[in-house]
């Protein structure tokens, strides 16, 4: 049985804490707005029996100083918009609305009807006539009712954060994992090729066939390439003015060499000498990488063809294959480590071809073309010296 680990704790801790808190928030955030919108409904209500009683008073009581109250109660209310209506649907005033748009009749009749979907009148009877007040929430209430969502942002951007840093850590652990395996793996090589160098001086004593020497020793080669490769992963490589066809062409007929004859092999290169700024070892890899794929894809017969194009400021390598091809959707998720269609394999070779295209060598590497069942053509574009 699989326990979680202590930082995973923490993680599910820390966001069930920030839910709870952020709930809270948003309870406390409705209960204030319900009590403030209730005490709004009160000062309306406050106002309407103000507006009432100026109406029931006469010339002479408006002068006195019983007047004096509900003139003030009308007078504080700058904020809320209220429109007076009377019983037959006619607009007979109107207050907190802009001024200038009021003009138009339209615009208040907008309004009234934005009113009414907002807040119930509120009955003023006077005088044996009845009038209506309908208003709108003030904007400090509106202001609060978009609080929540705002609240809710700044959890996400929150909850983003600690995603991306717990995310970024662990892919700096992940690759100090893969770094520290490859230079041991690259260590753990050299000791059998110190041996491997010591009988095939050996054998050359003992006077072997060198046909068999050269084979053994092309293959110590290979080997010692392989371990200086993985020696290389995590640090920035040297790059060098090289001839990119003369590099693409050894790792080319390294493989051709060891392919199944049922595989038609062809190269062609658009000139004999395109310089670039290359690291020998690690560009290799990803020819032989994307040559190894190819073979894969194509089931060990088929047509394989690597082309190299000279234009005018950059060189463009084409690997092209007749296998089993490729739906769209797979073009760049291909190049994820740990991505594979293989049945064998860990999915690191598009990978680490990836990241010593871009990454090291400046590049861009991509699936030009695929095609179910007709092939694919993968793309290398490098800058030229």
């Amino acid at each position: 049985m699989k326990f979680p680990t202590n930082t995973l704790i923490f993680k599910r801790i820390a966001v069930l804490i920030s839910l709870i808190i952020v709930s809270l928030i948003l309870w406390n955030t409705y209960i204030f707005f319900q009590k403030f919108k209730t005490e709004e409904r009160v000062k309306m209500e406050s106002y309407g029996d103000a507006t009432q009683e100026l109406n029931t008073l006469n010339l002479e009581d408006l002068n006195k100083e019983t007047s004096l109250l509900p003139l003030k109660i009308i007078q504080k209310n700058k904020n809320t918009p209220l429109i007076l209506v009377s019983s037959t649907g006619k607009i007979n005033g109107f207050k907190n609305l802009d001024s200038i748009k009021s003009l138009d009749p339209n615009y208040l009749k907008e309004q009234l009807e934005i009113m009414k979907k907002q807040n119930k009148p509120i009955t003023i009877n006077y005088l044996g006539q009845t009038d209506y007040i309908y208003y709108k929430d003030s904007d400090l209430l509106n202001k609060l009712t978009y609080y929540p969502l705002a609240l809710i942002l700044i959890l996400l951007l929150f909850l983003a954060v600690i995603y991306l840093f717990y995310s970024s850590n662990k892919i700096a652990e992940t690759n100090k994992l893969w770094t520290g395996m490859a230079k041991e793996t690259a260590h753990q090589i050299g000791t059998p090729l110190s041996s491997l160098l010591g009988w095939i001086a050996i054998l050359k004593m003992e006077k072997t066939d060198d046909t068999y020497i050269k084979e053994i020793e092309k293959d110590v080669v290979r080997l010692n390439t392989i371990a200086n490769r993985f020696s290389k992963i995590g640090s920035t490589p040297k790059l060098k003015k090289e001839n990119i066809v003369t590099v693409t062409k050894q790792a080319y007929d390294y493989l051709e060499s060891r392919s199944s004859k049922q595989i038609v092999f062809y190269f062609n290169a658009s000139d004999t000498e395109i310089i670039t700024n290359l690291n020998l070892e690690l560009f290799s890899w990803v020819i032989e990488n994307l040559i190894k794929n190819a073979i894969d894809a194509m089931q060990k017969e088929g047509v394989l063809e690597l082309k190299i194009e000279n234009t005018l400021k950059k060189v463009k390598i084409t690997v092209s294959d007749t296998g089993k091809g490729m739906p769209k959707k797979l073009f760049k998720q291909i190049f994820k480590p740990g991505f594979t269609t293989k049945k064998r394999g860990w999915g690191l070779g598009l990978s680490l071809s990836k990241r010593i295209v871009e990454d090291y060598h400046k590049g861009q590497i991509f699936v030009q073309k695929s095609e179910i069942d007709k092939g694919t053509i993968f793309e290398i574009s490098l800058n030229k010296v």
